[in-house]
Parts: C-alpha cells; sequence; structure tokens
C-alpha cells in the first residue's frame, strides 16, 4: 500500500522560504495527479497546486508566483518550493495522490479524486 510521508516544515518569518518534500513509498509517482493541500484548523481543507505526469503545475490563486510544485519520479518524491511567505501560508501541509486518473487541480470540486494522503507538515509563518 503506497504511503506518502512529507517533511521539511518548519518556522520561519514573513518573507523567507521553506522546501517541502514528500516521498512515496510506493511505484505510482509517476502515473498519477499529485498535489499538495493545507488545512488551518477550524477551517476546510485547501489545495494549494497539483502536477501530473506531463507538467505544468496548477496552483491556487493564493500561492501563485510564490509556490512552485515539482516532482522527481526516480527519487519517488513531490516537492513544494515556498518563497515569499506570508502570515496567512501558516497551514498543516498535507500531500496526496489520485487513486485513480481524474482531472489534476488544487480547487475544491477536484479533491474527492485524492485518495492517498500523507500525515502533513507545520509550516508556520511568523510576521
Amino acid at each position: 500500500q503506497d504511503q506518502l510521508e512529507e517533511s521539511g516544515g518548519g518556522s520561519v518569518q514573513a518573507g523567507g522560504s521553506l522546501r517541502l518534500s514528500c516521498v512515496d513509498s510506493g511505484d505510482a509517482l509517476s502515473s498519477y495527479c499529485l498535489g499538495w493541500f493545507r488545512q488551518i484548523p477550524g477551517k476546510e481543507r485547501e489545495g494549494v497546486a497539483t502536477l501530473d505526469h506531463s507538467g505544468p503545475g496548477k496552483y491556487a490563486d493564493s500561492v501563485k508566483g510564490r509556490f512552485t510544485i515539482s516532482r522527481d519520479n526516480a527519487k519517488h518524491t513531490l516537492y513544494l518550493e515556498m518563497n515569499d511567505l506570508k502570515p496567512e501560508d501558516t497551514a498543516v501541509y498535507f500531500c496526496a495522490r489520485q487513486r485513480k486518473p481524474a482531472a489534476c487541480y488544487p480547487q475544491p470540486e477536484f479533491q474527492w479524486s485524492f485518495g492517498y494522503w500523507g500525515q502533513g507538515t507545520q509550516v508556520t509563518v511568523s510576521s
């Protein structure tokens, strides 16, 4: 069974950068749409960015121009490069993989297709 494990979270000041990584223990990373999502306690989970095997990445409006999603299939790893971080980016970040092929977008109406999730990594941005 595939397992996704995130790392790279931490605490930074506004304007700083972090790089999140997500390792897929299975071998399906290269075949399916992958995504990064985030959630603040008490709020709905928000799609941040998604990437399928053909690229390019698709982004939520709130992170366009600041975040970059990428993948290294040989390393079974998905990345999220986050620059110019803002306090409102503070959340637990999750990586996820689609359970079966479907449209690959971070918007809420497409979240149903993501069936494998990591445990999450905390990102805290202070002002």
